[in-house]
């Protein structure tokens, strides 16, 4: 492989520590094995790359053994900046910069042309404070903020404030917070184990000058990956390399064990300061790291930190410097006391030494201050010497960084990973190189990722305090979300109403009082009772094509034969006698190619268009539909027309037996495997139910005794008003853009036409108030019809992540967030559940009302189930049964998906009726 840079790895090779080009390496055997040591291999770099991986994952499921050497712990941070945060903000930083503490005044405008420069201030805090007690450190806080504030003349009304607080927590929530341990060199007692965040609301509420609610809390890692500029691509990893090193990024939230949510994402901080494993981390430890590690105030601890952050790394430059000088090496052998000196040389000087242009020179006098008397070799082997150390560093945060994005790569699916990583802290700042061979090795480890990696813009400030502002944003759009989504989360007490007015409608229709539900009879006077045998017809009529079907029923089983014929445009449109002349033309042929010429087979006649029934045989066409316009129709008994076009053919004998809705023959579809289903429900395009009635209560039928199949035609239940206590603007608007605003009411809340224009709605609405896309309306929401029921079923489906319900989004041309992606999510959740849960209490209604009729304290129904609503959303049929379960405790209801009611069901409609003729003849 190619080398890439100075640092460029060839597989199984050591990275070249040259400062730069035409210097000679040390030629010294000690010297040289002191700089072997800071040396790592392409292969080093991948171990390490992958049991930093393995230690995430492990820690992300929450698995307790093997224990892993690294913290996922979530921040509660789950989305990043718009782009339009703005407002005023207090931010308190502590432990970003080691022993100090900042007060920032962050005002965000929404817009980076109009940008304020936040106002801050730095306190140094005492050495004894550092090490002294949690309370006193707090204390010292509340009294810099108030001495802060005290300077500029601002109201003093609940002030929100984001607390940057640079250490391992544990968090619970966004402003609840656990610090696991101390690093970077405080000690103070009583704060390990407790909640940092209530720690300083006491502080301040006993300082009691101002009136301050700590709204995040936020580690510096965090700050810098918020406070990154929006660009390109999104900004969803942060990564620290200063005092210490530490990263976080956007993981899906259902990877998060101990979160217990499946969508969404949160931050989350990876504190891999801590990591450590002896096959992959051990090779690379050199004698200098251990001698660190025994010197510091947490031996055995943070070892990865100890070999990358900017405390550590001047340290071990020194560390270096005195081994090779007790040897001879360095300074004729005189080691200055200040060189002796735990903590003497600096990240900074460090830094400059390193620096190719002016090192040489800065070697100089930083050494000189060191009290030592340096000759040009010992100039030249000192900046060998930061170059391998500061090297090394580069390249092991490389190998997590690529660990992070394998990490994300994965959990997004994506064979390229495109990311932004924001980055921060005093060694990104002072080393342009450090950032360099991080790149190239980056690079060289994780080449499926193109990463971006943006200079963070004030992490601590403007990042924290955009945290606070995102979360304020978040909150503020969930208020607006839950608010506009209320209207859809119906009470078991609404849902009860729905269900006592709907058995009000259906005794009125019942006796041809006035009422929004029409309860037709529909003269089939029985279910099927396995008894039924023989061959049937079955003409199945709807839209442009239409089938012809040969239904042969024997003990146990329903063979089904069919053919599917078109009607030319030319007899939709032209004379109704045409019209039937065609269908009957197409039933003779059919009767060919199945071996039936000359036989008279009984009829059954699935007509799906509005009719009024007279009798088991007669159908009046109350209007065409779907396309349909032919003459002489409209007012006749269609199967009067059909036996007329049986006539007029000569030598074809039918015998049309029934006609028949097709919610009447899902339930007689069902009823034939099951003897119980008394009732069919269609959730499709449209909806309706039918169901077994006693003929006593059928006024518009004479006989006491029987059943009879009602047809409720209960999408216009509520035309008459009842329904206007839950309907929504939504459906108001929805309702007036129809073709029959004021009708079919209920349909329009339940069914597959309708509810994708009520979420299209609703995501308008929240566009404009700018909870959606950025509040940036485009052109495809305008769009009537655009949002397809079927984006309902495909976006609630549990087995798409989120990443494919954005797919199905984007290809309507919306532009969206993972935010957005979620509220998409719950706007369908909400439309479609108050859709199954009023056809719940419909359904509760009429298997109530058939206990009733039969006097039984229990009742064992089935209900035949057809429709593309009902079959394909992922959790509709599951509503529907738990609203019945509820509303209608007494009753057992199972509910049967139903195959082929209009072809089926018509047949076993003709069968049944055959039946009982023979039996009444008998």
């Amino acid at each position: 492989m190619a080398t890439i840079g100075p640092s460029g790895l060839h597989p199984g090779e050591r990275a070249s520590v040259c400062p730069h080009e035409g210097v000679p390496r040390p030629s010294g055997s000690l010297e040289l094995e002191c700089l072997q040591q800071f040396k790592v291999t392409r292969t080093q770099l991948q171990q390490i790359q992958a049991s930093l991986l393995c230690s995430m994952e492990q820690a992300l499921k929450g698995q307790d053994s093997p224990a892993p050497s690294v913290r996922m712990l979530p921040t509660y941070v789950r989305s990043t900046p718009h782009g339009t945060e703005q407002g005023d903000f207090l931010v308190l930083e502590l432990g970003a910069t080691g022993a100090s503490l900042r007060v920032l005044w962050v005002t965000l405008t929404g817009t980076k042309e109009c940008r304020v420069e936040p106002r801050s201030r730095e306190f140094v805090i005492p050495q004894e404070v550092i090490l002294g007690a949690g309370q006193q450190l707090f204390d010292f806080a509340a009294r810099c903020l108030s001495e802060f504030l005290d300077a500029y003349p601002v109201e003093n009304q609940g002030l929100k404030l984001g607390f940057n607080f640079s250490f391992p927590c544990h968090q619970t929530g966004l402003d609840r917070s656990t610090l696991i341990s101390w690093t970077k060199g405080f000690r103070c007692s009583g704060v390990e184990g407790q909640d940092v965040v209530q720690l300083l609301r006491d502080a301040i509420q006993r300082q009691g000058t101002y009136r301050i609610d700590v709204v995040a809390m936020v580690n510096d890692t965090v700050g810098t990956m918020m406070g990154c500029e929006l660009g390109t691509r999104p900004c969803e990893v942060g990564l620290i390399v200063d005092t210490g090193t530490n990263a976080c990024y956007m993981e899906e939230a259902r990877h998060v064990a101990a979160l217990d949510e499946d969508r969404g994402r949160t931050c989350v901080s990876i504190e891999w300061g801590s990591f450590y494993d002896e096959d992959a981390l051990g090779p690379v430890l050199t004698t200098f790291d251990s001698a660190l590690d025994r010197e510091s105030l947490t031996p055995g601890a943070q070892r990865f930190e100890k070999m990358i952050g900017g405390l550590y790394l001047g340290e071990l430059v020194r560390l270096v410097l005195v081994h090779l000088t007790q040897h001879g090496v360095l300074f004729d052998g005189c080691a200055s006391p200040a060189l002796l000196s735990q903590g003497c040389i600096l990240l900074d000087h460090v830094a400059e030494m390193e620096d190719t242009a002016t090192g040489t020179a800065r070697v100089h006098t930083i050494l000189q201050d060191l009290g030592l008397s340096p000759r040009a070799s010992d100039a030249e082997l000192v900046q060998y010497v930061c170059v391998a150390v500061c090297t090394r560093a580069a390249q092991l945060c490389a190998a997590a960084l690529a660990a992070v994005l394998s990490r994300l790569q994965h959990s997004r699916e994506q064979q390229t990973l495109q990311v932004a990583v924001a980055t921060g802290g005093r060694v990104f700042e002072r080393h342009p190189r450090f950032l360099r061979i991080l790149k190239e090795t980056v690079t060289l480890l994780a080449p499926n990722c193109d990463v971006s990696f943006i200079p963070s813009v004030d992490g601590g400030g403007r990042g924290v305090a955009m945290v606070t502002a995102v979360a304020a944003r978040l909150a503020a759009h969930r208020r607006i979300l839950e608010e506009t989504l209320a209207p859809f989360q119906l009470t078991l007490e609404q849902m009860t109403v729905v269900q006592a007015q709907m058995r009000v409608a259906m005794i009125r229709g019942l006796q041809g009082e006035a009422s929004s539900l029409r309860m037709l009879p529909t003269y089939v006077r029985a279910t099927p009772d396995g008894s039924e045998r023989g061959d049937f017809l079955a003409l199945d009529l709807g839209g442009t094509n239409f089938r012809v079907l040969l239904v042969r029923v024997a003990e146990g089983s329903v063979q089904i034969i069919n053919q599917v014929y078109s009607i030319p445009e030319c007899r939709a449109q032209g004379s109704g006698q045409k019209l039937f002349d065609h269908i009957v033309d197409c039933i003779v042929d059919f009767q060919k190619r199945q071996g039936l010429s000359g036989q008279s087979l009984p009829l059954g006649f699935t007509f799906s268009f509005p009719c009024k029934q007279l009798g088991l045989d007669q159908g009046i066409l109350l209007n065409w539909t779907k396309g349909f316009n032919a003459s002489g129709c409209e007012g006749q008994d269609v199967v009067y027309l059909l036996r007329e076009a049986i006539r007029r053919r000569q030598a074809v004998e039918l015998n049309v037996v029934a006609i028949v809705n097709d919610t009447v023959g899902t339930m007689m579809s069902c009823g034939y495997d099951d003897p119980r289903c008394e009732m069919g429900l269609i959730v499709g395009t449209g909806t309706n139910a039918c169901y077994m009635e006693e003929l006593r209560n059928v006024a518009s039928v004479p006989g006491d005794s029987g059943l009879m199949c009602i047809n409720m035609e209960w999408g216009a239940f509520g035309d008459d008003g009842s329904l206007g206590t839950l309907s929504t603007r939504f459906d108001t608007s929805v309702d007036q853009a129809s073709i029959n605003p004021g009708k079919q009411r209920f349909e329009k809340m339940i069914s597959g036409m309708y509810l994708g224009e009520i979420v299209r709605h609703i995501l308008l609405h929240l566009t404009n108030l700018g909870v959606l896309f950025r509040g940036q309306k485009t052109q495809c929401l305008q769009a009537r019809d655009i949002f397809k029921t079927k984006f309902l079923s495909e976006i609630e489906s549990d087995s798409l992540a989120l990443r494919q319900v954005r797919a199905i989004l984007e290809d309507l041309g919306l532009t969206l967030t993972s935010d957005d992606a979620l509220m998409v999510l719950e706007v369908c959740q909400a439309v479609s559940r108050r859709a199954a849960q009023l056809c719940g209490a419909g359904v509760a209604a009429v298997v109530e009302k058939i206990r009733e009729n039969r006097g039984l304290q229990e009742l064992t129904v089935s209900v035949g189930v057809d429709g593309t609503l009902y079959k394909l959303h992922p959790h509709f049929s599951k509503l529907v049964s738990a609203t019945v379960r509820k509303l209608a405790p007494q009753c057992t209801v199972t509910f049967l998906q139903s195959e082929d009611g209009s072809g089926k069901g018509a047949a076993l409609v003709t069968a049944v009726a055959c039946r009982l003729t023979q039996m009444a003849h008998v």
